[in-house]
């Protein structure tokens, strides 16, 4: 019973309806379904008559698609039976496309001119602390995420004298901080679009109604409204004419990632391999994935199903096989959201309505206690619409998220060295993998972070890092090897200037003053 009463109240229904009736099911679901479609309408166009409702309309028309899906959909949107191994040659070792683009004879600068790099920009940084877009956080050298994808657009620009533009997709939550920063890039030899994603509102889970009161995006309703998800970009690109603008322009593919993904940097060999195909068997999809660590468990691969490539991710999965999908042994590669799409296949899909994607439910719950849903989709799961799809697996130096601190400790150290916006592993690191580093509590929040450390230490010979509690760094220290501070509750460890740690657990009160 507690697991029944659980259920959202639209489900209890159902549920108890097929109790009663086993034989009209189908019949009372459809109405069942019929009359919460019906409620959401009547709901979201008492909303439009809140405000201008204009902008909102559009967003709400594309809503309504998303939870008549929602309602039809009957349990994990696979059948775990049907799941197979990708055919070989459907994800392709990024060495063979390297050798195979140096031959192809494109030449760069023809490539480059049908090419537009997107960068999916509508998160906050509040999973830092901060405040904001996260892609204005400094990262490196007071340069922010955004900075570095302009100074490395900019150097592909002056380098092969080419006009690739940079597209941001902006959330109305980062749109309006983003628009004024780009003032500083005016005189850059980059060209900077933007458009934003849809704001859809959040759906009380018991209900299955919008808990928005009206349009307004402060006060009660501040917490009302969400972007669903960066499997927005197609249809909000499209209905923004850029798409139209970018096609008729002469571009071709557009490549997206995630702008806190310092390793998504443009790669030519890829694109020579996508430019080099006969235009009627041009791959309309392109996934980066790399190989899978126990780091990477929950993170999305790639399958085939019903003779498709397909994206599958955890959310998909059904529980009894989640330990499976975490297998490291089974599902080796996963998802690292570079993607390379074709701009007229997107044209195509959304003309046809053809775009398919999986509904991600998100549940939250809102600063007062309520329970909501998020109806969201991932722009990889779209990989299933398009034509020739392919999987490149590619070095892991092309998946470096900063998602943490203890991502931007990695970014900011000695690791790594900056040149023309890109990061690239120091040669002075004897194993190209990355030190595994876990930063406690007291280090979520970027400003507490920064405080905890009068330098980055040095990290070159580092394997894994763990720190916990009420830590500070002096200038210089070195840590080699595994290497695990622990400050107990009450107690302090301030790790003294110059000091060099190698295999060591440090632990209890060590607290270094002036006297």
């Amino acid at each position: 019973f507690t697991a029944f009463a659980r259920r959202p109240y639209p489900e209890r229904i159902m549920i108890s309806l097929s109790k009663i009736a086993p034989n009209g099911m189908a019949e009372f679901q459809e109405k069942m379904r019929q009359q919460l479609e019906s409620s959401m309408h009547k709901e979201l166009e008492r909303l439009l008559s809140t405000g201008n409702g204009e902008e909102a309309k559009k967003d709400f028309d594309g809503f309504k698609k998303l939870f008549h899906r929602f309602l039809q959909v009957k349990g994990p949107s696979v059948d775990w039976a049907k799941i197979n191994r990708p055919p070989e040659d459907s994800i392709q070792p990024y060495e063979k496309i390297r050798v195979k683009g140096q031959s192809d004879g494109v030449s760069v600068g023809v490539a480059l001119s049908k090419l537009v790099v997107v960068k999916l920009n509508g998160g906050l940084g509040t999973s830092m602390g901060c405040k904001g877009p996260k892609s204005l956080i400094s990262v490196r050298n007071e340069n922010t995420f955004l900075d570095l994808t302009v100074q490395q657009i900019e150097h592909l620009n002056k380098t092969y004298n080419a006009n690739v533009p940079l597209v941001l997709m902006n959330s109305f939550n980062t749109d309006e901080d983003t628009q004024k920063i780009l003032q500083k890039y005016t005189h850059h030899r980059v060209k900077i679009h933007t458009f934003n994603q849809s704001r859809y509102p959040r759906i009380n889970k018991e209900s299955l109604l919008p808990v928005a009161t009206n349009l307004g995006l402060t006060g009660e309703n501040a917490e009302s409204w969400y972007p669903p998800g960066h499997g927005d970009i197609y249809a909000s690109f499209y209905n923004s004419g850029l798409l139209d603008q970018l096609i008729a322009e002469g571009k071709e593919y557009i490549f997206v990632s995630n702008i806190d993904n310092l390793g998504a940097t443009v790669d030519l060999h890829i694109l020579s391999h996508l430019m080099s195909q006969p235009s009627d068997k041009r791959c309309e999809f392109v996934m980066e994935v790399t190989d899978k660590t126990r780091a990477d468990v929950k993170g999305g691969t790639l399958i085939q199903y019903e003779g498709k490539l397909r994206l599958l991710e955890i959310a998909q999965v059904p529980k009894a096989h989640v330990d499976e999908f975490k297998s490291v042994t089974k599902f080796k590669i996963f998802n690292t959201n570079n993607l390379w799409i074709s701009l007229p296949a997107i044209k195509r899909l959304q003309e046809k309505n053809s775009m398919d994607m999986e509904i991600i439910v998100n549940p939250k719950t809102l600063d007062g206690g309520l329970n909501v849903i998020q109806l969201e989709t991932a722009v990889g799961a779209a990989i299933k619409s398009f034509d020739n799809a392919l999987g490149i697996n590619v070095p892991r130096s092309r998946f470096l998220p900063v998602k943490t601190t203890s991502d931007l400790l990695l970014v900011m150290s000695n690791l790594y060295s900056l040149e023309a916006g890109s990061l690239t592993m120091s040669e002075k690191r004897e194993f190209p993998t990355t030190p595994h580093v876990k930063l406690g509590s007291s280090f979520t929040k970027v400003q507490d972070f920064l405080r905890r450390f009068e330098s980055i230490p040095d990290m070159l010979e580092l394997d894994h890092l763990t720190v916990s509690g009420d830590v500070t760094f002096g200038k210089q220290v070195a840590v080699k090897g595994t290497v695990i501070i622990i400050a107990n509750h009450g107690d302090r460890i301030d790790i003294p200037a110059g000091a060099m740690l190698e295999n060591k657990i440090v632990s209890g009160n060590l607290r270094i003053l002036d006297h």
